[in-house]
């Protein structure tokens, strides 16, 4: 089946197995062509715990700015009436490590500060310099071929990743193919808020009956077909710094993306969510407007063919990254056990789960430094 849109073609450095497979620095190769966009901002990542009457304990892990290629983080500071540690989990993210025993207050909040300076990520994805996986590579990249608690890999995964990609093999030109099969087969939930919605956890299985969802439901999916296919997936949780929000006392929530893995190329992002957004088979509306402005990094003006294809091989400058992966085991580990993934935060009381909304609240906001 051929793709929608044209392949994103730039060049790319070679990158070893163990580089990409030992950390996340591989995942800033830069395409050819102008110099990576960057981008300042001031942020401020608030968690505010609510303490029920007769709490014994309170555990929170909190997520936290990670040591990465595409970003850089200083000043950053940490405010908490609590003992609290940054500590990591199993897939290499640090987190913030919260420890109330016998709170004697109420309420209290966790507040990160930093200044961050992130950079635009292009990678090329050209088809000529990459191939299937060996034996040997299937088996160093076990982790990123598997099934997740919610990206699950069944049947009907495997029929739909099949049909998708037309049996193709080259690892680039099999992902652009699920790329477009999903602009046209799943819809972003807030093109019409009033008869769809998101998954409340990040669902294949929700996403390909209901063919609608959020960011993590339209990546779980994508990553369940990619790995069904043997390419290696992982998804990268964190939030976008939205223009429309700059300054303003209102939560910008999170985002994620996948970046698949294609030998001689290396990791290679994409972000088939807000292609979505750009393909423009919608009409906007007052329900609408103002969700599917703030589902973008920088706003929305009408379909954008160049930024579909933009999307496979490249995200933009206005995002930070809180952490990779899903089904997360933190040490200290949670009484729950493993983390679905860590975007905003896990909170537990005296070992019970405290919900968000219920129990606790995230917000993130952002300034835009002045010049210097």
């Amino acid at each position: 089946m051929p793709s929608r849109f044209a392949c994103v073609v730039a060049a790319a450095s070679l990158l070893t197995i163990a580089a990409c497979k030992s950390s996340s620095k591989d995942a800033a190769t830069a395409a050819a062509g102008p110099p990576p966009r960057e981008a300042s901002f001031d942020v401020r990542h608030e968690v505010k715990i609510a303490v029920p009457e007769g709490a014994k304990a309170v555990r929170a892990w909190v997520a936290y700015p990670q040591d990465d290629p595409l970003q850089t983080v200083a000043d950053l500071k940490v405010e908490c009436p609590y003992p609290h540690r940054v500590i990591t989990d199993d897939h290499g993210n640090r987190m913030l490590y919260v420890e109330a025993n016998a709170p004697t207050t109420r309420e209290f909040s966790v507040v990160e500060t930093f200044r961050l300076v992130r950079r635009e990520q292009k990678v090329e994805a050209d088809p000529s310099k990459t191939r299937p996986l060996t034996d040997a590579e299937k088996a160093t990249f076990a982790a990123e071929l598997a099934p997740n608690t919610h990206v699950v890999i069944d049947d009907s995964v495997r029929k739909v990743a099949r049909e998708a990609t037309g049996g193709e093999k080259n690892p680039v030109l099999a992902a652009r193919r699920l790329y477009d099969w999903e602009l046209r087969n799943v819809d972003y939930w807030v093109k019409d808020p009033d008869n769809r919605k998101a998954s409340p956890v990040g669902s294949t299985e929700y996403t390909l009956k209901n063919r609608t969802g959020n960011c993590t439901d339209f990546h779980s999916l994508w990553t369940s077909m990619a790995r069904a296919e043997g390419i290696p997936t992982r998804m990268v949780y964190g939030s976008f710094l939205k223009k429309d929000l700059d300054g303003k006392d209102k939560d910008q929530s999170y985002h994620c993306w996948p970046e698949f893995y294609a030998p001689g190329i290396g990791w290679v992002p994409h972000d088939v969510a807000v292609a979505d957004i750009f393909v423009g088979d919608f009409q906007l509306t007052p329900t609408n407007e103002e969700k599917v402005r703030l589902t973008t990094a920088d706003g929305y003006s009408g379909a954008d063919p160049a930024k579909v294809d933009y999307y496979f091989g490249a995200v933009d400058e206005r995002r930070v990254t809180w952490s990779r992966g899903r089904d997360l085991k933190p040490n200290p580990a949670p009484a729950a056990g493993a983390l679905n993934h860590m975007a905003k935060a896990h909170v537990e009381v005296d070992g019970q789960v405290l919900p968000e909304n219920k129990g606790w609240t995230r917000k993130l906001t952002f300034t835009t430094p002045a010049a210097r």
